[in-house]
């Protein structure tokens, strides 16, 4: 073992480390979605794939082999949202100054959040980060208005034509409202979700917008982030938790425009 080491180089040690944080995660990404149990399928047929070579099974050998050295344009295929995710997460970068716009409008959603729950209105409210929500935008209604508490009320009203769907809030301003958004396919949410709920999941699995859930039945307010769902129960809490997300954020954001700011003048 001494021997193995002596002949390890610095280049290797490092080239150890950034596969083994690349592999770590890969597994973050991939926890509590269907690709855990592809990916136990494919060591399956691989599996299967060694017996039968071992026990001279010429057929099944055969097609397991055919399928196995195609193995890489099918995990693409497989895999595609997945990888979809991981690229955006990756391409993600801390240069990116756009200031969130929404940190300073947290209140009004928090009041129209409250004004909702109170009277048993379901809402969906998607606010947008880095990460842009096009392909979503363009399947909803075009508002481009002021965000408002009154405004967001009378759009999530039962009578309003446009209460189905997600209001997405675009730098401050309601951008487009009656937005469809993709269902997670998660097997592991909580039976007591429903469609909204399920809607928000899908959206965070694919992008870093903060989506702030309305159950007309439980009255609750849910946050949800990065494929998670985080309960709130009253004003209060709701708006602490918005202002922290936000804030966190446009002091993360601040650090590299002073950074910047300094490197500049000097």
């Amino acid at each position: 073992m001494p021997e193995i080491f002596s002949l390890m180089r610095w280049q290797d040690i490092i080239d150890i480390l950034i596969v083994t944080f690349i592999i770590y995660r890969i597994i973050l990404l991939i926890r509590g979605t269907r690709a855990v149990q592809m990916l136990a399928g494919i060591l399956v047929i691989t599996i299967l794939y060694f017996i039968s070579r071992e026990m001279d099974i010429l057929t099944l050998n055969w097609l397991l082999r055919n399928f196995l050295s195609s193995i890489l344009l099918i995990a693409i295929i497989v895999f595609q949202h997945d990888i979809r995710r991981a690229l955006t997460h990756v391409g993600k970068t801390p240069f990116h100054t756009m200031r969130d716009a929404a940190a300073q409008d947290t209140s009004e959603i928090t009041r129209a959040a409250s004004y909702m729950a109170k009277r048993r209105i379901g809402a969906l409210i998607i606010i947008e980060r880095e990460t842009g929500l096009r392909d979503y935008i363009e399947s909803g209604h075009y508002v481009d208005a002021q965000l408002s508490r009154e405004l967001l009320i009378s759009i999530f009203l039962p009578s309003s034509p446009m209460h189905d769907g997600g209001v997405i809030i675009t730098k401050g301003r309601i951008h487009s409202a009656s937005c469809l958004l993709p269902l997670s396919n998660n097997p592991y949410i909580d039976k007591r979700y429903g469609t909204r709920h399920r809607a928000a999941l899908g959206l965070s699995e694919d992008t870093d917008a903060v989506i702030l859930v309305i159950s007309e039945e439980t009255q609750e307010f849910s946050i949800v982030r990065h494929g998670k769902i985080t309960t709130v129960r009253d004003e209060e809490e709701l708006d602490r938790n918005m202002r922290d997300i936000f804030d966190s954020n446009d002091h993360n954001v601040g650090g590299w425009k002073n950074w910047l700011a300094r490197t500049y003048r000097s």
